[in-house]
């Protein structure tokens, strides 16, 4: 057996070891060129249009769960999964592609495997979406790539729910540490 060359992604146990699919050590916890707090903040605030491709209808799923939440703090949301097509999720009709997504595309929120990837960034392109933003242990390099020189914006391996709330206090209260110093309080929503 010949040693790993330098070039090689390090292993990491039990998880997808195919080309563009590598993983971070843990999820979120990747670091990539161009990909820094003050990028994702300017996304988070320039960009109202969420177009969440795999979004689940399940409660209980981490989707569902970051759906609400963007939801409530006023972002527009547009559910993308054939599974339920012409239902609602969230007081929002669901499409089945893309291309059903009524107005222009600004950001592509990925909840799919790392492999399901490159044809939902190729339609994004396509559609003249600005943003990929893939989920946590969402990672695939040649699609970011791909994105990237195309003259998308790209987030990888990050979850839209937690870096708003790092920005807006909501991440403190459960006791994790943000890195960020501020004396806003955030803001709260009820459901009407």
């Amino acid at each position: 057996m010949s040693a790993p060359d330098a070039s090689d992604p390090a292993p990491t146990g039990g998880q997808d070891h195919r080309p563009g699919t590598e993983q971070a050590g843990r999820p979120g916890t990747g670091q990539y060129p161009g990909q820094n707090l003050g990028t994702i903040l300017s996304i988070l605030q320039r960009y109202r249009r969420v177009a969440m491709v795999g979004l689940s209808a399940n409660p209980n799923r981490p989707s569902y769960f970051a759906a609400t939440y963007l939801r409530d703090y006023g972002y527009e949301l547009y559910p993308v999964n054939p599974a339920y097509t012409g239902q609602e999720i969230l007081r929002s009709t669901v499409y089945a592609s893309l291309a059903d997504v009524p107005g222009p595309l600004e950001v592509v929120d990925i909840f799919r495997k790392p492999e399901d990837v490159p044809p939902i960034v190729d339609e994004a392109i396509r559609l003249g979406a600005k943003v990929i933003w893939m989920q946590l242990g969402v990672i695939h390099h040649e699609a970011r790539q791909k994105a990237l020189d195309a003259g998308l914006e790209v987030v990888m391996d990050r979850c839209m729910k937690i870096e708003h709330a790092r920005f807006h206090g909501g991440l403190n209260f459960a006791g994790i540490r943000t890195n960020l110093v501020t004396a806003r309080k955030p803001r709260m929503h009820l459901l009407p």
